[in-house]
C-alpha cells in the first residue's frame, strides 16, 4: 500500500511471546490510506483466531455502529488487528501448559507477574472482551436500577462517578485502561491499570471484578482523535452499554453469596 508522508500512520503492536523457548515478535502495521485510496471496511464476523482454546469474542455490532463516537476504521483496526493478535499470541503462550485448561479469569488471578508473555497477551485478550461489551449503538445515558443505586451509594451521584472515571482514564500515563470494578466487599470503585494489566491480576492496586472498561491505548482512538484523549473519553460515555454493565454488576454480586 502506498503511504503518504503527510498522512501515513502506523500502529505497531509488539507482542513478544514464548514459543519453543524462542522469542517471537509480531508487528501489526496498519498504514492510513492516502486520499486517493478507497477505504474498505470489512465485517467483524470474518475475523477468526488461529487454532487454540481461546477464540475472538463476537463483536455484537458492526464496525460503524458506534460512529461518530468511535469511527468504523478505528473499530476495524482495533478488533481485527490488535485484538486478534492478542488472541492468537495467547493461544501460542498457553499451548501445552496448565493454563490451556483454565478460564481466562483464573489465569489472570493466578498469574505470575514476571511472565510478561502471558501477562500481556492474557490481559489484552480479557480486557478487550470487557471493552467490546461495554459499548453499544444508541446507548449512553445513565446507569439504571440496581447499578444506579450502587453508584449513588458508593460515589454520591452518577455525576461524581462520571468525573472520577473520566479522570482515571485521562490521567493514566501512557497506554492503559480505566475500570469500574466491584471489590470483594461489594463496593464499586474506579481504578486504572497500565498496559494490558487489569484488576484481576495479583499486582492490581485496587482488586475487583471489572464491570466497565475503557481502553486508553492510542490505537483505540488516535485515528480519529489524535492527541485529544479527553474528547474520546467524553464521547465514550455516549456509547456505554449500561444494560450490560448492570448485568455484570448483578452477576458479580450473586457470586459473593
Amino acid at each position: 500500500m502506498k503511504k503518504s508522508p503527510m498522512f501515513a500512520l502506523s500502529f505497531a503492536a509488539l507482542l513478544a511471546v514464548s514459543c519453543n523457548n524462542k522469542k517471537l515478535t509480531e508487528v501489526v502495521e496498519v498504514p492510513l490510506p492516502t486520499a486517493e485510496e478507497k477505504i474498505t471496511i470489512g465485517h467483524p464476523d470474518d475475523v477468526k483466531a488461529d487454532e487454540g482454546v481461546f477464540q475472538v469474542q463476537k463483536l455484537p455490532y458492526s464496525y460503524d455502529a458506534l460512529s461518530p463516537s468511535i469511527d468504523a476504521l478505528t473499530m476495524e483496526v482495533h478488533y481485527s488487528k490488535h485484538y486478534l493478535t492478542y488472541t492468537n499470541n495467547l493461544n501460542r503462550v498457553v499451548a501445552g501448559t496448565e493454563q490451556e485448561t483454565l478460564p481466562i479469569e483464573e489465569i489472570l488471578r493466578k498469574l505470575d507477574i514476571s511472565n510478561a508473555d502471558l501477562r500481556n497477551n492474557a490481559g489484552g485478550f480479557y480486557n478487550h472482551g470487557i471493552f467490546w461489551d461495554s459499548m453499544a449503538p444508541k446507548a449512553g445515558g445513565v446507569a439504571k436500577d440496581t447499578l444506579a443505586a450502587a453508584i449513588n451509594r458508593d460515589f454520591g451521584s452518577f455525576e461524581n462517578f462520571k468525573v472520577q472515571f473520566a479522570e482515571a482514564a485521562e490521567k493514566q500515563f501512557g497506554s492503559g485502561w480505566a475500570w469500574l470494578v466491584t471489590d470483594k466487599a461489594g463496593k464499586l470503585q474506579v481504578t486504572s491499570t497500565q498496559n494490558q494489566d487489569n484488576p484481576l491480576m495479583p499486582n492490581a492496586t485496587i482488586k475487583g471484578t471489572p464491570i466497565l472498561a475503557l481502553d486508553v491505548w492510542e490505537h483505540a482512538y488516535y485515528l480519529n482523535y489524535q492527541y485529544r484523549r479527553k474528547k474520546y473519553i467524553d464521547n465514550f460515555f455516549k456509547v456505554i452499554n449500561w444494560k450490560k454493565v448492570g448485568e455484570r454488576y448483578e452477576e458479580a454480586m450473586m457470586k459473593k453469596y
